[in-house]
């Protein structure tokens, strides 16, 4: 099956960003993407007080006059390419007004929205560069790990995360137990994090995991901000398929589930597991 990463350099203007996503979605779909990942934050990259404002609540009607601009435009996206597409950290509406989930959110093409994930571990550190993220202080914490499948031949078992998760191996465990073989790593790593880890990580979890990871980022500067991007396509060995160069762009990758069986029986490392 054929899948796509955008990466992108999202702003507080929730219009412009959604702008770009039609223009590289289409893309994507035009290459052959049968399953298109958004980058955190997509739809809105600015203060936490900006984030609460656009905040939109999930329906799993296949359309919905309630939706907001956000939840609308993906849904049109998805029928619109026939994709499915993963709307990757969005601001979604909770039972605290001040603090939403970070959700991914996916749609297939029918515009349904099929499954949500909202995100477990929240990026709380203090960073040797001086700066400092508190995203529990406006973010609500999810507490369940999701997979879903798409259907068909080619068809594929998705393991749904968002960014910092990507420094929890348990998390993935939980996602392989469950089925998946791609797992996805929707991101905006800080530069200062991203130059150092990013790469190391997915590999490792791809590695692990004996799965397909696919990982869309945010790239350049977002008001004080800077994000690292590099956004890729790792296959069960570990070795690196596709990776964007800078700015905003797409990957594409083709991933061959025959080839991720073949790693799987030839060295059985799931099956090996005794402690977890």
């Amino acid at each position: 099956m054929r899948v796509a990463a955008i990466q992108l350099n999202s702003q507080s203007d929730v219009p412009r960003n959604l702008a770009h996503v039609e223009v590289l979605v289409a893309r994507a779909a035009s290459q052959g993407a049968r399953l298109v990942l958004l980058p955190e934050n997509f739809a809105y990259f600015g203060d936490e007080l900006g984030k609460r404002a656009v905040a939109e609540r999930l329906d799993d009607a296949p359309t919905s006059e309630g939706d907001g601009p956000i939840v609308a435009a993906m849904r049109a996206l998805a029928v619109r390419h026939g994709v499915w597409l993963l709307a990757g950290g969005m601001p979604e509406t909770s039972e605290d007004t001040a603090r939403p989930y970070n959700t991914c959110a996916v749609f297939g093409p029918d515009g349904r929205l099929v499954a949500r994930y909202r995100k477990i571990h929240l990026f709380d550190v203090e960073l040797g560069d001086g700066g400092s993220y508190r995203e529990s202080t406006s973010t609500m914490a999810g507490t369940e790990p999701v997979v879903f499948r798409v259907p068909g031949d080619d068809g594929i078992v998705v393991g749904l995360s968002v960014c910092y998760d990507l420094r929890f191996p348990e998390l993935y465990r939980r996602l392989i137990d469950a089925g998946a073989e791609l797992l996805v790593v929707p991101a905006a790593f800080t530069l200062a994090t991203g130059k150092d880890h990013w790469t190391v990580l997915l590999r490792a979890r791809a590695i692990e995991s004996q799965a397909f990871v696919l990982a869309a980022a945010q790239c350049g500067k977002h008001g004080e901000r800077l994000t690292y991007g590099k956004s890729v396509a790792v296959d069960p060995w570990g070795d690196i398929i596709a990776q964007t160069s800078e700015g905003s762009g797409i990957v594409v990758a083709e991933l061959d589930r025959s080839y991720l069986a073949r790693v799987r029986k030839q060295l059985p490392a799931l099956q090996h597991r005794v402690l977890g």
